[in-house]
């Protein structure tokens, strides 16, 4: 996050975050000494929501799982290499769930938050 905020000063910057207990600190000084990065957690129980974790799953059983690399380099190397392959075929992903279960739906997104 340093690297990041160096990167744009004097920018708001928004970053979205799942729910794991890591990513909410109770006090945190850092983000206190940052006031212009603002922290966003998708809901409870909507891992649906954070499609990267798609992307990170297919990219691990089609291009690193079992690879044998010997530094960071063959590592972005793989990474690279997979990402201009799939990239000549990529289509967005569709989300769909089978099973719906009964309650109140939220009207707004924001409403999902709380």
């Amino acid at each position: 996050m340093n690297r990041i905020v160096a990167q744009y000063p004097g920018r708001e910057l928004h970053v979205i975050l799942d729910n794991l207990n890591i990513h909410k600190p109770k006090h945190d000084r850092w983000l206190s000494r940052h006031p212009e990065v603002h922290f966003h957690y998708t809901p409870t129980h909507a891992s649906w929501l954070n499609q990267i974790e798609c992307w990170f799953s297919i990219l691990w059983r089609q291009a690193l799982q079992g690879l044998i690399a010997i530094s960071v380099r063959d590592v972005c190397q793989a990474i690279d290499a997979y990402t201009q392959v799939h990239n000549e075929h990529a289509h967005p992903f569709e989300w769909t769930k089978r099973v719906v279960h009964a309650g109140h739906l939220k009207q707004m997104y924001r409403d999902l938050c709380n």
